[in-house]
């Protein structure tokens, strides 16, 4: 029993060599659980210090840009026979349902939102956060609203693409406006709260979607009442105050004609820089940091396998029989609300297990290097839920022994499941090096994700019609149990593994906090900017 019960500990990582850099991994320096920002305590213009009104303001409106974001992305996948009729794509002959071109106006917006946690964090160092949401928001609605005036479909895609490219900083600065704002003490309750606007705004899309689609028999207000939500979104939150708590000084000096000297930005000063931190070194941790290899490659099968559900529901609860239901626009977009009782039971669960680790476990006295460690425990759960729904969904979809409302159930439980990984596996990265490395693994997890799960629609039908839907998603339950061991993986060698990451020990670094430069005070401002690579 003892033994056993052993087992289910973090591995403590091992002694270092030098006392100053055994400081530097044992000290509690974890960011998200201290104030990592520059600006005093008590200063009344440091976010956390707010009144709370200002607080739920600045915080509600971000939500809502990252939900608005998330909402066009699948408004426009309820119309796609619309799509199809109004361009005259030919799918006769074709082994699909579907033709590819119109799937790909959902997979470019997508490939567009790939690249904002890349550009992301260079424009919000130097100009702030609020701006950059009040500038993506109206941006992201133009784009949306020439997109349902284009009167080719080449038009659509490139204009789509354009809304994704310039949407994607707010599902990127969200987790940094939460982070400025609200004390981190319990990492994954406030990241699994923020996290629902992208489960929130992708499940909603399809469902007033399919009313609209129905009342005008056209796919065009699919992009309009995505338009117009960014417009309203945009109304909503433009008396949002600036929280990066680096900008906020600078703003104050400059009101007062100085200039405020500032260590340099840990996203880098020069174009070289920026390239390495956001480019380079994502795709060098994918191949040789063994903890952002298994993180990216466990987010990147869940999130691409539910966004590939954004096309083929559709198809099979729209197909008339034999092959479907025959569902109107309308039933198919409600079939989606499942998905928003599963993220929202997922981010029950996580607050839940995040209120008892962090209550009993980690008050423990456990070393503060291997605490992160406890934010895991969802994820050990969801890939069991994800497996289990894939096989139900499987067994039942099409099935004419189950009526449609089985399979839809099942998708519930899928989302619940994939939540679960996500708001435990993007928290856990949020610490798993010192900030140094932080930027580069959650842009290689953010970006990777997206990419993949932009190009897994554009196959997904000629999969699902070669191998029939059950087999697919049979496929996908059997390749889902490879991430069973993933979670418990990173929580038994994950501190061992960290401690010798080339990002854990790099030159420079100050004994006071990992990743800081030498000379830099124990408060700054690293762990903020690398929460901008939060993205969808």
């Amino acid at each position: 029993m003892t033994r056993a019960m052993e087992m289910l500990r973090p591995m403590a990582p091992g002694p270092r060599p030098s006392e100053g850099m055994l400081r530097a991994n044992h000290a509690p320096a974890l960011a998200s659980a201290q104030l990592s920002h520059p600006m005093d305590e008590t200063d009344l213009e440091n976010p956390m210090n707010w009144p709370l009104h200002r607080k739920l303001y600045t915080s509600f409106a971000a939500w809502l840009c990252a939900a608005a974001v998330a909402f066009g992305m699948t408004c426009y996948t309820i119309a796609i026979p619309q799509i199809i009729a109004s361009f005259s794509f030919n799918a006769s002959g074709s082994a699909t349902y579907l033709p590819i071109g119109p799937i790909s106006g959902y997979s470019v917006y997508l490939f567009g939102i790939v690249f904002a946690p890349i550009f992301t964090p260079h424009v919000a160092e130097r100009i702030g956060r609020a701006k950059v949401y009040l500038v993506a928001m109206p941006l992201c609605g133009l784009f949306l609203l020439g997109a349902g005036f284009s009167q080719t479909f080449a038009g659509v895609a490139v204009l789509r693409f354009l809304a994704g490219l310039s949407g994607g900083p707010c599902l990127v600065l969200l987790e940094g406006t939460f982070a400025d704002i609200w004390s981190a003490e319990t990492t994954n309750t406030y990241y699994a709260f923020q996290a629902l606007a992208q489960f929130f705004g992708t499940a909603l899309g399809p469902v007033v979607g399919g009313y609209l689609v129905e009342a005008t028999d056209g796919w065009r207000w699919t992009q309009w009442i995505s338009a117009a939500v960014c417009g309203g979104v945009f109304l909503f939150g433009i008396g949002m105050s600036e929280t990066y708590q680096r900008e906020i000084p600078r703003r104050r000096a400059k009101l007062h004609g100085k200039v405020l000297e500032q260590d340099p930005a840990l996203s880098g000063v020069t174009i070289t820089e920026m390239l390495r931190i956001t480019v380079l070194d994502p795709i060098r941790q994918v191949f040789m940091e063994p903890v952002v290899a298994l993180c990216t490659f466990f987010v990147i099968f869940n999130f691409a396998v539910l966004l590939q559900f954004f096309i083929t529901i559709p198809v099979a609860l729209g197909s008339p029989a034999p092959a479907g239901p025959g569902w109107t626009p309308n039933q198919v977009g409600l079939a989606f609300t499942s998905a928003i009782a599963g993220s929202a039971l997922a981010a029950l669960i996580v607050v839940m297990i995040d209120q008892v680790t962090t209550g009993t476990l980690m008050k423990k006295h456990m070393p503060t290097f291997t605490q992160i460690e406890y934010r895991l425990i969802p994820a050990m759960i969801g890939p069991l839920l994800v497996t289990a729904a894939l096989f139900w969904i499987g067994s039942t979809v099409g099935n004419p022994s189950f009526p449609p409302i089985v399979p839809i159930i099942g998708t519930g439980v899928f989302v619940c499941g994939v939540a679960m990984v996500i708001m435990s596996i993007i928290p856990y990265l949020f610490d798993a090096y010192p900030p140094a490395g932080t930027l580069s693994a959650l842009t290689a997890a953010a970006s990777g994700r997206l990419l993949f799960a932009g190009a897994l629609p554009l196959v997904i039908l000629q999969f699902f019609t070669a191998v029939t839907p059950k087999w697919a998603l049979y496929t996908f339950g059997f390749i889902s149990i490879l991430t069973w061991p993933i979670a418990f993986i990173l929580f038994r060698w994950g501190p061992v593994l960290r401690e010798k990451s080339r990002y854990s020990t790099m030159p420079g670094m100050s004994a006071g906090e990992p990743g800081m430069s030498a000379g830099e005070p124990a408060t700054g401002h690293h762990k903020t900017a690398s929460r901008d690579e939060e993205s969808s």
